[in-house]
């Protein structure tokens, strides 16, 4: 993303390896929960722009037991939260765009981690949608270009990573036009 953007944009990952969007791990730890630290997160780097979240994999995990629409509810409040951070240039909200992930595949080493969760993931594009017209955020379903990596139904391969960045940057730089 940031090598399509150009060199007059910075672009700050905040990714982290099983992160939630507001549920304390019981398995990996309460840190990993984004709500938990989405505020310092904001405050380190402000002013912000922009802020991209895509979450809701994580929250899928059968430990969880959740709906796709309660995984929606969590995303939806750290973009509530990201909205009132006072973040964004001259103190005012930085924008949100919300980007549904890709729909997981029940395979390989994660089958019993994410059991039941490929049906879930399946309808989170959906629910993000309505998500983020209520909280007038951009929307993007990463499932349109891209795809979990095959050996293990969950993560993303180095195309897939690529394809992401280069629909992230078309929306951006056409949001800033």
């Amino acid at each position: 993303m940031a090598d399509a953007l150009g060199p007059e944009w910075d672009v700050i990952p905040e990714g982290h390896p099983g992160r939630t969007a507001v549920f304390d791990d019981p398995v990996e730890g309460a840190h990993k929960n984004a709500l938990r630290s989405l505020q310092a997160i904001l405050e380190s780097h402000r002013p912000l722009d922009m802020v991209i979240v895509m979450l809701g994999t994580n929250d899928l995990k059968a430990r969880f037991n959740t709906s796709a629409f309660d995984v929606t509810m969590g995303v939806e409040r750290v973009a509530k939260e990201i909205s009132r951070s006072e973040c964004g240039p001259n103190g005012d909200a930085p924008e949100v765009l919300i980007v549904a992930p890709i729909s997981v595949r029940e395979a390989g080493v994660f089958s019993e981690t994410f059991y039941g969760a490929a049906a879930k993931s399946a309808e989170l594009p959906g629910f993000l949608l309505k998500a983020a017209q209520r909280q007038g955020a951009r929307f993007v379903d990463a499932n349109d270009f891209a795809a979990v990596d095959s050996v293990d139904g969950i993560h993303l391969d180095a195309n897939a990573h690529a394809a992401i960045g280069q629909e992230l940057a078309r929306v951006i730089l056409e949001t800033a036009q």
